[in-house]
């Protein structure tokens, strides 16, 4: 088997493990919005649809398994309403160390896109078992030019959360691996890309503005069935290439309601709602293009290959097993 064969079937089998690890083990990405107000650091967390724990475990877990530090010095918790939990600081801090402990809790798979916003500026963080802590320098806007800088800082910070949820969104990239693995030569492989991101981004701005909403249980269902069935069609790839960029912009557009849950749920910013918008779908799409881009070169590979045909089926095979799975787990 050529290297390049050797290479794309490495590629596909990794993201069939990291998939399988995490649709079985409690996979979760939450969303969090925390804001520093003043002496108060407010933490509200979202929790991924498919995460299974009693709401009172996960408001404890908020309690117990998250600090705060503000210029070295601890903010005790203090409220705690459902998942909203209040840390007061003894003083408006300048600069703040939050640690994220709720892996302990929750499984190691348990992972959070958070916001961080305050007076002016924001900043973009995801809390996982590696990457607990996350230190953020508080600089209140004093001027007219500082306020202009740290705005941009807060809708920049909106680009970096789309490339996170784009690489954390397991089942986004499956499906692009499904939709390119029998996509044909480079002209058919663009339209399809095409087709995809128009769609997503669509349905992204739609629902991120509140101007078509669906329940999130239905939308992971079908972004799952998804999967399935267009690894399913690779199996008959005769039939398959020549709409694939129709089945693409179709599936799109539910994958675009998958994307926008971090924006409804961490909420834009009014000022720059606009900018900050498409700066979250331009963070999706650089994500997007890296993963079609590290692919590419075996997927070339693989076409002039005399393994195509059965490395085709047998990754398709295995991939609609796991979409087959995690539309059972989300229905259920």
């Amino acid at each position: 088997m050529q290297a390049g064969v050797r290479l794309f079937f490495f590629f596909a089998l990794l993201i069939f493990l990291q998939t399988s690890a995490l649709a079985h083990s409690g996979d979760a990405t939450g969303f969090a919005s925390i804001q520093v107000q003043e002496q108060i650091v407010r933490y509200t967390l979202t929790p991924a649809p498919t995460l299974k724990i009693d709401p009172a475990k996960l408001a404890a877990a908020l309690n117990n398994k998250i600090t705060v530090i503000a210029d070295g010095k601890p903010c005790p918790a203090a409220r705690n309403t459902g998942l909203t939990q209040d840390f007061h600081c003894d003083h408006a801090p300048q600069e703040i160390s939050i640690r994220d402990d709720c892996v302990d809790s929750l499984g190691s798979t348990h992972h959070v896109i958070a916001l961080i916003t305050w007076q002016g500026g924001s900043q973009s963080f995801s809390f996982a078992d590696q990457t607990r802590v996350a230190v953020i320098a508080i600089k209140p806007a004093s001027t007219a030019s500082m306020s202009a800088v740290n705005s941009s800082m807060s809708v920049g910070s909106f680009f970096f959360l789309g490339v996170e949820h784009i690489v954390t969104g397991y089942d986004h990239l499956l499906f692009l691996l499904a939709l390119i693995l029998c996509g044909g030569n480079l002209i058919q492989l663009l339209k399809i890309i095409t087709a995809f991101t128009l769609a997503h981004s669509l349905t992204l701005a739609a629902a991120a503005l509140n101007i078509i909403t669906l329940p999130s249980v239905l939308v992971e269902a079908v972004i799952a069935l998804s999967i399935a069935y267009v690894a399913f069609e690779n199996l008959f790839p005769r039939y398959a290439i020549s709409r694939r960029w129709t089945i693409s912009f179709v599936f799109g557009l539910m994958h675009g309601f998958g994307f926008s849950s971090v924006l409804r749920e961490i909420g834009l910013p009014q000022d720059n709602l606009i900018w900050s918008l498409l700066n979250f779908n331009l963070g999706v799409e650089a994500g997007q293009l890296v993963a079609v881009v590290l692919v590419l070169p075996a997927l070339f590979w693989l076409r002039k290959s005399v393994w195509e045909a059965k490395v085709v089926r047998l990754v398709s095979a295995v991939v609609m097993g796991v979409g087959i799975a995690l539309f059972i787990e989300r229905v259920l």
